[in-house]
């Protein structure tokens, strides 16, 4: 493994995105244990786009106009429910005090949904794993899996670090219930920017 692969894996893993967005709103609001499952989530989403680049279905979505546009017009409506869920204060920065709070399960799924209706995760995939693995190696699909793995590993590490950071200042947060309202439309419109440039990307 080439430390050219770390570096890079680490640039784009460490820019905010959609799945950092989500995790760090869990941590805000509902702890570090929140926070956890929501990168665990997250990073469960990369599996289907891992494995789509590997077996070679990302090259159909890459030269799909109808299949990527299905994917990704999915990809901002759900983007899109998230800021309305926000500002509803039953999404992603829902304080949980007297009613039941969200179960490990409902969180994964919610985290998992954001990074799969994501179609650039699967060309990212293709075009960037391939570029460090040797062409023609007998062993390419065992380094693809060894790579993805580690891009996955960095991923959680990562963002397990934003979730944890977001709930060490938690109490801080939500003990100010203005500054809570303005971090649910800030968040609300971060989700809203993001469903943008989603729509807005072309394969």
């Amino acid at each position: 493994m080439s430390i050219e692969f770390l570096i890079t894996t680490l640039i784009v893993v460490v820019s905010p995105g959609t799945g950092a967005l989500y995790t760090i709103a869990a941590g805000l609001s509902r702890g570090a244990k929140a926070s956890a499952v929501a990168a665990f989530g997250c990073t469960l989403g990369i599996v289907p786009h891992m494995l789509a680049a590997i077996t070679g279905l990302a090259a159909v979505l890459h030269t799909s106009a109808l299949a990527f546009d299905i994917i990704k017009y999915a990809g901002v409506a759900y983007l899109l429910y998230m800021a309305w869920m926000t500002l509803k204060e039953t999404g992603a920065l829902s304080v949980e005090q007297d009613k039941t709070p969200k179960s490990a399960r409902e969180v994964i799924v919610e985290s998992i949904l954001i990074n799969i209706l994501n179609p650039k995760l699967s060309i990212f995939f293709f075009a960037f794993l391939p570029q460090f693995v040797p062409s023609g190696a007998p062993d390419a699909l065992p380094q693809m899996l060894e790579l993805s793995g580690v891009f996955m590993a960095v991923t959680f590490v990562v963002f397990a670090l934003y979730g944890l950071f977001a709930a060490v200042i938690r109490n801080h947060v939500i003990s100010r219930p203005s500054i809570m309202t303005w971090m649910r439309r800030s968040f609300a419109a971060a989700f809203v920017l993001l469903g943008a440039k989603l729509a807005l990307t072309e394969r």
